[in-house]
């Protein structure tokens, strides 16, 4: 013999059921002790859980059984459904006959329903990659440039950022360091230092939060004097193989304090192969690299270099990186990449670039990243701020759209932002 109890807490009722027949036969107390024991011990009850309210139901019961109803239902005697309801045009609406179309794409557009089932693209936290900018102070500075970004103070303003990533679920960041003057030089020494800021970043990350994935630029222009991510020749010519033995202390330094994935940004010939061989050698076979495999000579990282005070001091990139107008080279640097050992492609900037994000997907079988940069960050914090766009609806589309072009990772300063949206708290 089995009792029903139920208890409404909210839209939600739940249901117990309570095997009666378990307590025939005890004694009236020692039958109420048990029943009483349950009640205190029964932790997971059986629920149902009814999706709206009983209150919405306005259909009133005929008070027949089943088998009544089902002989109404087989004689033609059942209660008449509510009529069919279709909206009128507005006045002035031509009448015209339906175009004779056997395929109507916006059917499947009708409904919120229908549009989430049918959704071909997601966003989630865990495709977008948190940049960090960082420096030797206490304080931590604001980026005028780069409204809602700091140069974090390494000790403290770092850790707070990344316990505020980590509360909507991003747990993967890229360190990119503020040198002082000081430290730099022309062949960038500073970059494979094992006590410099990096190094010593990753291994406070690393001891407050084991589990975060920590990626970490590799090339010199944050280090050197010149501004340039290489060695820059007398004559103004970016040194390639002096560079790249530069970068392998640097990315072994870097796996030794604890990075999980590092990433050459300087575009240098044949530095993925280099560094991968380095790596292994000093027993960092886990270490992954993620190439920047097709990284333009764009004028969108102007706030960047604001916020590391890494302008060349003369000429250009162009020498090293991409020219904008290409784009079957990227498969050129693609192949390239892959021979060499990269675990992960990436494609900077982002937005303006996704034909190449595109390219790189249809043409590869690594995970494909993006960085959406610091110009496109800007410009849209600027639309907001002016009234122009709506930030929050235009962030949330252009990171969709990166995803949708083929893009498995973003590396992307919305990132903390976007994801308290994706976790329905209000953005910040």
């Amino acid at each position: 013999m089995v009792t029903m109890t139920s208890v409404t807490l909210g839209d939600v009722r739940v249901v117990r059921s309570v095997d009666v027949q378990s307590y025939v036969g005890l004694k009236p107390s020692t039958a109420r002790k048990s029943v009483s024991l349950l009640r205190r011990t029964e932790t997971r009850p059986l629920m149902v859980v009814r999706a709206s309210k009983e209150g919405d139901i306005s259909v009133k019961s005929s008070g027949l059984s089943i088998e009544e109803s089902e002989a109404a239902a087989v004689a033609g005697n059942f209660p008449d459904p509510p009529p069919p309801w279709r909206p009128s045009a507005p006045k002035g609406t031509p009448n015209v006959k339906p175009l004779p179309l056997t395929r109507r794409p916006r059917r499947n557009r009708k409904s919120p329903t229908l549009r989430d089932a049918f959704q071909e693209t997601n966003l989630s936290a865990s495709n977008l990659v948190l940049p960090l900018f960082i420096h030797e102070g206490e304080e931590d500075v604001p980026i005028g440039a780069m409204p809602g970004c700091y140069r974090l103070g390494w000790r403290h303003g770092l850790l707070e950022e990344v316990y505020k990533a980590r509360d909507v679920g991003v747990n993967s960041i890229v360190l990119f360091p503020k040198i002082p003057d000081a430290l730099k030089s022309q062949a960038g020494d500073e970059a494979f230092n094992d006590n410099g800021l990096v190094p010593r970043a990753i291994r406070l990350l690393k001891d407050k939060y084991p589990d975060i994935v920590i990626y970490t630029d590799v090339a010199l222009d944050p280090y050197s004097s010149d501004g340039h991510d290489g060695i820059v020749r007398e004559d103004g010519v970016i040194m390639n193989d002096e560079t790249v033995h530069q970068l392998c202390k640097q990315a072994v330094s870097q796996a030794r304090a604890g990075a999980d994935v590092v990433s050459p940004s300087d575009m240098m010939d044949g530095r993925v192969s280099a560094i991968r061989a380095a790596l292994d050698a000093e027993g960092f076979q886990e270490v992954s690299i993620m190439s920047y495999t097709a990284k333009y000579a764009s004028s969108f990282y102007g706030p960047f270099r604001e916020a590391l005070d890494s302008n060349p001091r003369f000429g250009d990139k162009k020498t090293y990186q991409m020219n904008p107008a290409n784009y079957r080279e990227a498969l050129v640097e693609t192949e390239a990449d892959e021979v060499e050992g990269a675990d992960i492609l990436l494609v900077k900037p982002a937005m303006p670039y996704l034909d190449v994000v595109r390219l790189l997907r249809d043409n590869s079988a690594l995970p494909i990243a993006a960085y959406q940069v610091s110009g496109e960050y800007s410009m849209i914090k600027a639309g907001g701020a002016l009234k122009m766009v709506d930030e929050e609806k235009v962030m949330m589309e252009s990171l969709l759209c990166i995803r949708r072009a083929g893009a498995d990772i973003i590396l992307t300063y919305f990132a903390r932002q976007a994801a308290s949206v994706l976790c329905g708290m209000k953005s910040k």
